[in-house]
């Protein structure tokens, strides 16, 4: 009889499923397009694209929590913030992650972009109360704006967010996508699709107005050169920008044309990007994730078989984890994050 009560536990309705770990081994997908030698030094001839959850809406904004062993990731159309680890799978982070008014209100009314600003404390672009906002990770119900208007217009839905390395300095992109009629919604304030510095004394600048649709962004290691990806159909490119310590950027230069890469599938524009330690770029895109040396060569091209929203580096710095799609997935690589 000693031994009922253990027994009565298992036999509970989802018990034994709370427990259960996630699978050794994962469904794979998709090929890697070599289009050059360089990528043989990144990508080992026999990696694969491992589907480690799927059924979600629009994964988006992955970023990895060394010190808890795990990423977190959104999805804008269930307002979620989930995280994935080896030991528990799948599970919800936070709810109600990007809008606190009354629904309905667009498609993708929850936090898009993440980032960690190195303080204990996750970043968040909040599609729906058209914020950047701060989440102390350890106290789920102390989100704080850091900020939501510039000259005393509302933002249109803050998109994707990086801090320089070193500094501290944030930046972050303000698309429309987010609200519910885009670039003609009678919500809009803001005219333009900007590239905001936002710095630790609280001042907010726009440093670039002439984007259409400013979307990823990725600091090299070292904080020096700043990458914007420009999700434009007509116009789909990613610049590079030398950025001093205090955050002020220079001269932008064109660093790769993605209209001169064929489209593999519908909606398939320059979105999340990855920087690894050695300036390769790993960027979103046609025909999938795009790896591009620091020179702005296309070395090949990671194709799940669907579009690939963002990516991120985690785990011991060589596993690069992808949405896709409805899917999150993860690649071993050569090359090491930061």
């Amino acid at each position: 009889m000693r031994f009922l009560p253990r027994l009565l536990l298992l036999l509970l309705p989802g018990a034994a499923l709370a427990q259960t770990p996630p699978p050794t081994r994962f469904t794979t997908t998709g090929h890697i397009e070599r289009k050059a030698p360089g990528l043989d030094a990144l990508l080992a001839p026999d990696a694969q694209v491992e589907i480690l959850a799927s059924g979600l809406g629009h994964p988006e904004g992955p970023v990895w929590v060394a010190d808890s062993s795990m990423l977190l990731f959104t999805d804008a159309p269930t307002s979620t913030v989930y995280r994935w680890s080896a030991g528990r799978g799948l599970t919800k982070f936070l709810e109600h992650s990007g809008y606190t008014g009354r629904l309905p209100y667009s498609r993708e009314t929850g936090a898009n972009g993440l980032a960690l600003d190195g303080r204990g404390n996750l970043l968040l672009c909040e599609h729906g109360d058209r914020r950047l906002a701060r989440l102390p990770l350890g106290q789920p119900s102390g989100k704080l704006t850091l900020t939501d208007h510039y000259q005393g217009r509302r933002y249109n839905s803050p998109n994707d967010v990086a801090v320089q390395p070193g500094s501290g300095i944030i930046f972050f992109t303000d698309p429309p996508y987010g609200l519910p009629r885009q670039e003609n919604d009678p919500l809009r304030e803001t005219p333009t699709s900007g590239l905001y510095r936002l710095r630790p004394d609280g001042k907010v600048t726009l440093m670039a107005a002439h984007f259409t649709r400013p979307n990823g962004l990725g600091f090299s290691a070292d904080g020096r050169t700043l990458y914007v990806a420009q999700s434009d159909s007509l116009k789909p490119l990613i610049m590079a920008y030398p950025v001093n310590a205090k955050g002020r950027l220079g001269t932008g230069r064109l660093f790769f044309d993605l209209s001169q890469v064929p489209k593999v599938r519908p909606k398939e524009v320059p979105d999340g990007l990855a920087v690894d330690r050695a300036g390769n770029v790993w960027a979103s895109g046609p025909g999938g994730l795009l790896i591009l040396s620091p020179q702005g060569q296309h070395l090949g091209t990671i194709d799940p078989g669907e579009v690939v929203a963002n990516c991120a580096f985690g785990d011991d710095g060589r596993t690069l984890y992808l949405t896709v799609g409805t899917w999150l997935c993860r690649i071993r690589t050569l090359s090491s994050g930061f």
